[in-house]
Formats: structure tokens, sequence, C-alpha cells
């Protein structure tokens, strides 16, 4: 196999610095160039193990067309660089937002262009819409939501949303901006002949990830119990039984690993990308899990009103991409869970003043 020059955007962060780690591991004779502002908290943590690493680290701004322009060859750009909070531009204006993930991704494919670079687009399941999200027809068990398996919309199972499902309404400024650089990606591959990949992401975690409540919430959770704080069940009434799934950094390598090096297989597809229902928890199950990895149990609040453009479920249906390459997550919710909390333990002294 011959050595590739593979960039990622937001190199710095909690997935594009896993990832840079990972590749350089795996494929220690390719070139990494890491590409990060550094304007997420705690990402300078990540700059003293991508240099252990041999990755490059150049301090950019996909924001600014002449921070790429100056790196000289690519031949993949995982684009993994965004503001990636739900909530930014709700309670203020969504300038950032847009500039970074509209015009931010459109400067990468320009890039891309002129380096003839393949693209891997790390998109998001917020590019479906809330109003569709909310209609889902669901069970409620002791501990969490379920899907019923009788639904008025297409593109739900019982097992999660497919890719079929409906993208008409409004979902976040957060998601619009993905869907737009989505439908960008599509008009670059079939007019510029671009080679590219979409993958929306459900909730991606894992050590390293510097989590809020809006971005990040298994980390949050995990450090809360660690460090003996309290939290709060927000919406649906309080009780904490709203579902995601979770997927472990390490099973999303693996698929872009697959897809690196398959790229014919993947060109110009669009694919949901998660944990799945096996990998899946509610809050509620969360904080099980929390107290028996910790040890400890902290105080939790119900909040019973509903935050604007939260959900009560989502679950990834992966039966399109495990269909196409085989790929399947395979870490569970309590390795997920003590991976985090080890990382914690190991890095408590610098990363308390962050995550707490």
């Amino acid at each position: 196999m011959s050595s590739l020059t593979v960039l990622i955007t937001g190199g710095a962060g909690f997935v594009g610095s896993s990832l840079a780690i990972h590749i350089k591991t795996k494929y220690p004779d390719y070139t990494v160039i890491s590409l990060d502002n550094l304007k997420r908290r705690g990402s300078e943590l990540n700059l003293p193990r991508l240099r252990a690493h041999g990755v490059v680290f150049i301090h950019g701004d996909i924001r600014n067309k002449e921070d790429l322009d100056a790196i000289e060859h690519a031949d993949v750009l995982i684009e993994s660089s965004a503001e990636p909070s739900v909530l930014a531009g709700i309670d203020s204006l969504p300038d950032y937002l847009i500039n970074t993930n509209l015009i931010g991704t459109i400067n990468c494919l320009n890039f891309a262009v002129k380096k003839k670079a393949k693209v891997i687009f790390l998109s998001t399941s917020r590019v479906y819409p809330i109003e569709h999200i909310n209609t889902i027809q669901t069970i409620e068990s002791e501990t969490r939501f379920n899907i019923s398996p009788n639904q008025p919309l297409a593109g739900v199972t019982i097992d999660g949303l497919t890719e079929s499902f409906p993208t008409d309404g409004y979902r976040s400024f957060y998601g619009t901006t993905k869907l737009s650089s989505e439908l960008l990606i599509h008009e670059y591959n079939k007019f510029y002949g671009l080679e590219t990949v979409i993958n929306r992401c459900g909730v991606l975690t894992g050590p390293w990830q510097m989590g809020k409540i809006d971005q990040g919430v298994v980390v949050l959770w995990v450090a809360m119990h660690f460090w003996k704080k309290s939290l709060k069940y927000i919406g649906f009434d309080g009780f904490g039984k709203q579902v995601r799934d979770i997927l472990h950094i390490d099973d999303l390598f693996d698929l872009i690993d697959l897809q690196m090096h398959n790229f014919k297989s993947v060109n110009n597809q669009t694919f949901n990308v998660g944990g799945g229902k096996d990998i899946s928890v509610s809050l509620l199950e969360l904080t099980a899990l929390c107290q028996k990895i910790t040890g400890n149990i902290i105080p939790m609040e119900g909040v019973k009103e509903t935050r604007q453009a939260d959900i009560r479920l989502y679950l990834t249906d992966n039966a399109k991409i495990t269909r196409l390459t085989g790929w399947k997550p395979s870490k569970s919710p309590a390795v997920i869970v003590e991976d985090i909390h080890t990382w914690l333990a190991e890095n408590q002294e610098q990363l308390k003043h962050i995550l707490t």
C-alpha cells in the first residue's frame, strides 16, 4: 500500500485528534496533518498527544482559505471541523456557526478540488428535522422511550432512522449548516469529479472529549459522577428517559479506515453512522452505569420543561453502511463509560478545571 497524506480539519478537537492518532498509529508511513484553530477549550491538551504520535499540527482556520492553500498536498481530506453545539445560534447570532460549518466547508471543498483529494465529510444526525423526529411513535418503558413498530413516517424502523427519513423542516442552525454542506458536496462530486462520502454521525464519544451539556453529554455525565457534582434531567417531564445511541471513537475510526481504503465503493454515498439500538442509553440508564462504574451517587434534579431543539429519541439504523462494508460498532455503553472513567482517573488534574 502506497503512503498517503491525510489532512484532518478540526484536527485538535476530540474527533479529529483521535482519528489522526489512530491513523498514524496504524499507518506510521502516512503523513497525517491536523489543522485546527484551537477555539474549543481543552483542544490545546491534544497538541502534545499529536506531537508524540508524529502528527503534523498546523494552527489554522478553515474560514481562511489561505490557511488551507498553504498546505501543499493531501490525498484524503477528513472534514471534522465544526461548531458542534445544537444550541448555537438559537440564543445568539449564528455568524461563527455559519462561517465555520458552511463557508469553512466550501473552502475545504475548493482545496480538495485543487489538490485532487478525496473527501470524507463528518456530518450529523441533526440534519433530520426536529418536528419529524418528534412525531416518531414511542413506547415508554421503566427506563426509556422505545420506537414503536407502527410509524406515520417513512425512514423509521424499529432499529432507528434510515437515510430516507424526511429532511424538510427546521432542525437547528447547526443541523442546517451541515445539511447545506451536504448538498454542496453532491454538487462538487457531480460537476468537479470530487470523490466524496458523507457520514451522518450520531452521538460520538470516548476519552479526550471535552464534554458539555450541549455536546459531549456522555463524557459530561461520567465526569459529574467522577467529581461528585450534580446533574439535571432536562425536558420530557424530567424523568431522564430520552434516548440516544452512542458511538465510541474507536468504532468510528474503523469505519473511516474502511472508507479511506475502499473509496470507490462509497463514493457519492451518504450513510447514517451511530451505535444503533444495541449501543444506546437513556439518561436514566447512563446514570445507573455511571453509578456502578464510578461508585458514586450524585444529586439529580428533574426539569419538566423541554428545551428548544431537543428530541425525545434518536437511534441510528446502520443497515446501509453495514450491508455495503460489513462495518458494525462493537463497544458497548458499559465499555464506553469504563474507557472514559479510566481516562478521567489518569488525567484528573488537567481535566477537572475544564470538565467541571
